[in-house]
């Protein structure tokens, strides 16, 4: 990529590109447009130190660059090198001084690492949001999720749940100035959805499941399909096997198209239980097999 005043537009149209992309198509879908940028832009693999004499706005576009490219590189699958462009993005914005690009890309990271079974290291990363002043209402309740999901796999039961009702209540103080550009996708059904998936960790099925139908449900974004899998884990936990079978009847006929590896491992992991689960029905555990051959293959 040439000279400077090239750099950012395209920096700007590639941001936009793969936030559509993992939207409509999720982010296995915009993996191609992830290495085509790679290979075009060298400032995205040259050691982060070397490009501290670029002016701010570069680095400040880089750095945002980066924390989508790991997003996609994490629902994708690719969790090393998520981790890796994570670590580049804080760099770069800690080097440009954008103290919101770097609390996003703590959040995102600590995403990570629970999800790579790293609950402790998931609240190290969300403690280091934390600034001065107090956060808009918004990202404060994205920290308090981040925080319940990490406690509820470390095996608190009180406070995951007090934290999920903090995280309501700093959601419905509503939008203000001070929000981030970014914080526009937390949103009513986002909490939905996490709060039914850390009552599902606490294994409270009954209050879990409503929760997690009502955001799967939901329209939005192709990254949301993710509820769906926490919902199919959920019934099968909670042994609704009538449930379980008319969800994958209607999961199978679209799964060889999910773009997001998260949700193809979790739907994979309760398909195999259910497979091999003596006391479920015959005609769910068929179905359970059939979900298994239809769910693509994961990098």
């Amino acid at each position: 990529m040439p000279d400077h005043d090239r750099v950012i537009p395209f920096v700007v149209r590639v941001i936009e590109r793969l936030v559509s992309l993992d939207a409509t198509s999720g982010a296995s879908a915009a993996m191609p447009t992830v290495r085509a940028t790679l290979r075009r832009l060298p400032d995205l693999s040259a050691d982060p130190g070397s490009l501290h004499a670029r002016p701010i706005d570069r680095l400040a576009a880089l750095a945002e660059l980066c924390e989508v490219i790991g997003w996609i590189l994490f629902d994708a699958g690719f969790y090393r090198e998520a981790h890796r462009m994570n670590a580049r993005a804080l760099t770069l914005a800690e080097l440009c001084g954008d103290r919101w690009t770097a609390r996003f890309v703590l959040l995102n990271d600590s995403m990570l690492k629970a999800h790579t079974g790293r609950p402790r290291a998931a609240l190290e990363a969300t403690a280091r949001v934390a600034g001065p002043r107090e956060l808009p209402a918004r990202v404060s309740s994205l920290v308090l999720i981040r925080q319940a999901h990490a406690i509820a796999m470390l095996g608190g039961h009180r406070e995951p749940m007090d934290l999920m009702g903090r995280a309501w209540s700093r959601f419905l103080d509503g939008v203000s100035r001070q929000d981030p550009p970014w914080a526009w996708w937390i949103d009513e059904t986002e909490l939905l959805g996490h709060q039914g998936w850390v009552f599902a960790r606490l294994r409270q099925w009954d209050r879990a499941i409503p929760l997690l139908r009502q955001a799967a449900t939901a329209p939005g974004p192709s990254y949301r399909n993710l509820f769906t899998a926490e919902l199919l884990a959920a019934l099968a936990g909670a042994g609704a096997w009538r449930e379980a079978e008319e969800l994958i009847v209607g999961l199978a006929s679209h799964a060889a198209h999910i773009g997001s590896a998260r949700t193809t491992q979790t739907l994979g992991r309760t398909a195999s239980r259910l497979r091999g689960n003596p006391t479920a029905p015959a005609p769910l555990r068929d179905a359970a097999v059939f979900l298994l051959e239809s769910l693509p293959r994961l990098p």
